[in-house]
């Protein structure tokens, strides 16, 4: 904690918790954070929980969001949401997510198109996913799988593209596989995984490896299974075990 900073002053400790955070001081600002929420600060709470859920820790980061929804801060609800999720009290995710949407949020109606759309695909959700596609990222990708399973594959492509266009993870991979799996265009299949790849996507470096395992490109298709596994995709780590099994007996072949 910065010395100058007055330990009684509420927006003071705010204002340098959100400096910070900027710098990369997560836990200097979580200091920060939480002796304004000791102070009864609806947005210390809300900081507070936003700088523990960057580090992972989500019973905390839940009590307070719960504080802050509990001192007047709407937003936090659907934060409690993610966190309830985040611990896999998943009913209570969704009933939470629904009173935010109840409540006149948007992107928690998103939320919520989602949410129902990955347990049930049912096509009737294909208006909310539209409505949320560019308040949710995960609405959009959403709304192009569901395009896709309905046979709408070029409207669907189309919704996935502009994803990746604005930068959203969660529409490269399904456009990676579409491309792949459906369009038969591996260049492009490699662009999309490339991408979220990049921004750190397990899943996306996995569906690479696969690829360019099947291209031929061995040492390639190492290095992405290894990135996934170690972004805790556990197939691609059992593919990378078997890949370099495979390898061992053709050298003692």
């Amino acid at each position: 904690m910065p010395p100058s900073v007055d330990p009684s002053d509420e927006e003071a400790l705010i204002e340098t918790g959100c400096e910070l955070a900027e710098m990369g001081r997560t836990e200097a600002a979580i200091d920060c954070f939480r002796m304004a929420d000791e102070l009864g600060s609806a947005l210390g709470s809300y900081n507070l929980g936003n700088a523990l859920s960057e580090l992972g820790h989500w019973p905390e980061a839940l009590a307070a969001f719960e504080r802050a929804e509990a001192a007047g801060d709407e937003d936090a609800i659907l934060q409690v949401a993610f966190a309830l999720r985040e611990l896999d009290r998943r009913d209570e995710a969704l009933e939470t997510a629904e009173r935010a949407a109840a409540a006149g949020d948007t992107t928690a109606a998103a939320v919520v198109a989602c949410w129902r759309w990955c347990t049930s695909w049912d096509p009737s959700l294909e208006d909310d996913l539209r409505a949320g596609a560019e308040l949710y990222a995960s609405a959009r990708s959403d709304l192009g799988s569901l395009l896709i399973r309905s046979g709408r594959v070029e409207e669907g492509r189309a919704v996935l593209e502009r994803g990746m266009l604005m930068g959203e993870v969660e529409s490269m991979l399904p456009l990676g596989n579409l491309y792949a799996d459906a369009l038969g265009d591996p260049i492009a299949a490699e662009a999309a995984y490339r991408a979220g790849a990049e921004l750190g996507d397990a899943h996306a470096h996995h569906n690479l490896a696969v690829l360019l395992d099947e291209q031929g490109d061995i040492e390639g298709a190492i290095e992405h299974f290894r990135l996934a596994a170690a972004g805790g995709d556990t197939l691609a780590a059992q593919a990378l075990r078997d890949l370099e099994q495979e390898l061992r007996d053709d050298d003692d072949e």
